[in-house]
Formats: structure tokens, sequence, C-alpha cells
């Protein structure tokens, strides 16, 4: 039976969509730069870079992979920094020599990065020198072999170069004194790769493209393994579902979304470098000052976020002040989208905050509302070409029309697994569904909302939190008996983490708790309030219980769980 949603699709978006169009990212970047190579691809710190730049940067930077270490197709590569021009041009060079990109968000901890890089097996990594540091200490446990280290500096004309790592090095201080045994500075990687041939690799749809690492339900970060054809399939899904509103090479996009974030990697990237858009990359968001600041100079045609962004850029005094005339789509994931903020998005921009959902699993996008008018507040739209949805109970049947039960989804862009956890893949992908962990419910017309999560997972400003990971740095404090970590509503961040200690030594004071997590977590993981209790409570065979704290948290703020 044909499902609802379809019979009330948007005029013109297919049912279907070819997922073999293309066999790889590689292929698809090709296309970009035969149809688009003199239009501009990406700008950053007053830099712009042609499709033809950015591809011959690219090729040099593969060809020294292939040449100038023992690099192998399927061999792990992590990048690790903020959005700058070396990041995209690092990430397209490993995809065409044959590598698996491990995206690593620059402001991890020492013990995060050991993990994803052992766990992922990486065995060369591209790192912004102002974490070189951090690596200095992790290196020595891991597989990595070449280590190549970025500079802001780095693709800048001579003289502005020489300035902007002045300023970065001795001014502001931003990159402490490392020393590591083995490192080709990036802009001589493009060097020697200038003078290499390189030699283009076969890669098929089933190809791994990315390790994206996300959370679970044991605290441990996964790496969901992305092939070539999940990640084409879901730009050619996002194309069929808005790609008509799109005018091929005038896009203008504005990425404040760091592009090792699955979201800003897909659909900043990739799907507007299928139209030949112009990625304009923000390395630091939180400046806002600065942010608006690079906004006012760019008559720009789409933006995308999460509700946190969007809600600081209209409380920036000169926010309301920029030329909103070319803007016409505007696209809020990774955390659900406050109704007070779209409203307030679509009074200052004239332009509606379109909500659409995702996850790591998926590539990530596997809804989006209508862009014809028929948005709905509070729905995260309608499953997007090619992509089945079910929503099932506890025993995998699907519920009545209307009534609530878990997310499921089957379609081209859903992973293949996870990387060396065929028990947790086994767990999340059940007879080619995956479990998402989001409770929903579907509208008479196929529109569908997200009412709850079966998770404990807590979503800070679009970011997973799993709070095993964060119990278990906890419990690892000397004076930490027992912890359970929840999370709360937050104006700002849409939820906030609070963690609840039972205490060793009544000694113990949330400014140490504070200072520990610091050090072991990032800074979207750390808890945003400790509360000391005598006991956590429990079920009857001992496992702490997380869902009692949230209600009583919920019911101190009024709200229902």
């Amino acid at each position: 039976m044909e499902p609802v949603w379809l019979k009330h699709y948007p005029v013109g978006v297919p049912a279907q969509i070819d997922p073999h169009r293309l066999n790889s990212l590689v292929d698809l970047w090709s296309e970009s730069v035969r149809q688009f190579g003199g239009r501009p691809c990406l700008a950053n710190l007053g830099l712009i870079l042609r499709y033809a730049q950015v591809d011959k940067l690219s090729t040099q930077l593969a060809a020294f992979f292939q040449k100038h270490t023992t690099l192998q197709p399927g061999d792990r590569i992590a990048i690790q920094m903020p959005n700058l021009l070396a990041l995209p041009i690092a990430t397209i060079a490993a995809l065409k020599a044959g590598l698996v990109v491990v995206n690593t968000n620059p402001l991890y901890t020492e013990r995060e990065m050991e993990h994803q890089f052992r766990d992922s097996g990486a065995k060369a990594i591209v790192i912004l020198d102002n974490f070189a540091s951090k690596l200095e200490t992790v290196l020595p446990k891991t597989e990595i072999k070449h280590v190549i280290v970025t500079r802001i500096a780095d693709l800048l004309p001579f003289l502005k170069g020489l300035i902007t790592d002045f300023v970065v090095r001795y001014l502001k201080k931003m990159v402490p004194p490392y020393h590591l045994p083995y490192v080709t500075p990036f802009e001589q990687a493009l060097k020697l790769g200038q003078h290499s041939t390189f030699h283009p690799v076969e890669l098929t749809p089933d190809s791994l493209a990315l390790l994206q690492y996300t959370g679970g339900t044991t605290g441990v970060a996964k790496g969901a393994m992305l092939t070539h054809g999940n990640l084409v399939s879901n730009v050619e899904q996002i194309a069929g579902w808005i790609g008509n509103r799109l005018k091929p090479g005038q896009e203008i996009i504005i990425t404040a979304i760091p592009l090792y974030h699955i979201f800003a990697q897909t659909v900043n990237f990739w799907f507007f470098t299928r139209y030949g858009g112009l990625n304009v990359l923000i390395t630091n968001p939180r400046d806002l000052k600065g942010f608006v600041n690079e906004m006012s100079k760019w008559r720009f045609t789409c933006i995308t976020g999460v509700n946190t962004l969007f809600n600081a850029l209209l409380n920036h005094p000169r926010f309301a002040q920029l030329d909103f005339s070319s803007l016409h789509l505007t696209v809020a994931g990774g955390m659900a989208l406050q109704t007070a903020v779209a409203e307030r998005w679509r009074a200052v921009t004239g332009v509606v905050l379109m909500e659409g959902y995702g996850l790591t699993e998926a590539s990530p996008v596997t809804h989006f509302n209508p862009v014809d008018g028929r948005e709905r507040s509070g729905s995260i739209g309608m499953p997007i070409p090619s992509t089945e949805c079910a929503i099932l109970d506890d025993n995998n049947q699907e519920v009545p029309q209307g009534e609530r039960g878990e997310l499921c989804i089957r379609g081209p862009q859903v992973m293949k697994g996870y990387w060396n956890r065929p028990d947790e893949t086994a767990k999340t992908l059940v007879d080619g569904w995956l479990h998402t962990g989001d409770i929903a419910t579907m509208d008479p017309d196929g529109f569908f909302r997200i009412v709850d999560r079966k998770k404990d997972m807590i979503l800070v400003s679009g970011f997973n939190v799993y709070p095993n990971e964060v119990e278990d740095v906890l419990v690892a404090h000397p004076k930490v008996l027992e912890a359970a970590a929840i999370g709360i509503p937050d104006g700002e961040a849409g939820e906030a983490v609070k963690a609840f200690v039972v205490a060793r030594d009544s000694s113990l004071t949330a400014d140490e708790l504070a200072d520990w997590c610091k050090e072991n977590l990032t800074g979207y993981k750390r808890p945003k309030y400790y509360e000391f209790i005598a006991e956590l409570p429990k079920s009857n065979v001992g496992k702490i219980l997380r869902r009692p704290l949230r209600d009583a948290e919920l019911a101190k703020l009024g709200k229902s769980a």
C-alpha cells in the first residue's frame, strides 16, 4: 500500500530517487567541477577558492597521500579542525585517495581523542596546530604514523598569512607548544603532491567514506560506517525535496555548523556542492560580533543551523540590520526548533525557518518539512524520497495511526553498521530497519512529530550526549561513589546536563567535579548543574534509574515528562 505521505508530497517532488546515479562522492565532486569549475566554491578569512582551485589542491594532497605516505585505500585518516579551507580540501583529497575520513571534534579532550583514534585504527591525521599539543600525549597510544599539521594562516596570501600567523601565535597565544616525532606541514604536503602523479582510485557505492562517531547506550562512542552510496543517496534525496528551489552556481550558503558534524558535511557541503554553491565557512561562530560582520559581506541565499545558533543571532543587536533580500532558504536541524525562535526568525528575515530531522546513522537526513508553504510547526515534516518509515511498538509491530511508538527508518541513506561493533549494529539495525530511539507519532496526512526519546540520550545544542559517558567520567573521580546524568530543559541549548552525585567524601564540591569534567569531557558534554544526594533510585536488580530523576526535575519546572 502506498504510504500516506506520498499523497501529500509537494508538487514536483519524486517518490523515489536513483541511488545509483553516481558511484561515489568523488564522482559527485568531479561532476560539480566540470559544471562549475570557474565558480566560487569556498570562502574563509577573506580568501575565495573556485571549484577548479579546490580540485587542484585536493588532487595534490591526494597525490601526497599516495606517494609520500604508507597509506592505502581503506585506511582511516582523522581530520581535526574547525571550519577552515583545509578541512574540505583534506576531506576531498582523502576520498580521492580511497581513504576513510574520521571526522574529529577539535575540542575533544585527550581521553576522547585516544578512544576515537584507537577504535578507528586511524593511521594518519590532518590537525590544526592549535590542537597539536593534545595529540602529543595521545599519539604513542595510537596507530597514527603520519601527521599533517595545518595553520589558520595556511593558503592565505603571503603577507596576510604572515600577519595572521603572528597574531595567532604570539599575540593571542592560541598555539600551545608541541613536540611531535613526525610532522609534515600542510602547505609542504601540497607542494610535495604537486610534483607527484595522482592515480585515481576505483570507488563503489559500498566503499566506506566516513567513520562518523556517535555515542551509544553503552556510553562508548561508536563509528557509524557511512558509505559513498549512503552519502550520495542522501544528497540526491535532499535534491529531490528542495533542489528545484535552488539556482545552480548562484547559491551562497553560510556554514557556521562545523563540517565535522554530519549535518554540515552532507547538507552544507556535499548538497550545495551538487548545485555549485559557495560555502562561506565560519571558523568561530561563538564570536557573534565577527560572525555577523562576516555575514554582512555577503548577499547570502541560504543558512543552516541549530536552534541555539538562530536564537543567538536574533539576540545580536546588528543581526536585524543585515540584508536578507537574497535569503530564501533557512534550515534548522540537530535539535528541536523552538516555536518562538521560528516565529521571530520569520519576523526579522521574512523567511520561514524550515525544520527537518535526521541522525548520524542515516547520513543524516530522513525527514523535512515541505517548502511550498505547508510547513507545520512542531513537526519534523515528511519522509524524504526513497525513505520508508514505520512507528513500531516494543514487539516491532506497527502501532495504529496517531499512537506513539519508536520511529524506524529504511532507505539508501542508512549506514552499513557500526565499526567493529556487530552487537550494537544488531540492536540498531533490525530486519533492515534503523531503530532511531526516538518516540514519534504520525498525523493523518503523513507529517511526523517527535514526542519523546526512548534512549536516555541528551541533546545539547544539536550534539548528542550519552549519560553513561558522563557518568563514567564522574565515578572515576576518587571522591565519587555513584553518579547519574540526565537532560533537563535549557532555554539556550535545548537541554543541559545535570549530574546527581553520591559522594564518598563529604568534602567533595561541585567546583571539584566541574574541574574534573573539564579535563575529561568536551564542553557540551559537561554537566551544567550538580546535585549531591544520599542515594540514587534503582531497580530491584540494582540498575540506576534515570527516569525518576528526570520526572522530578520536570515536575519542579511544571513540565510533563
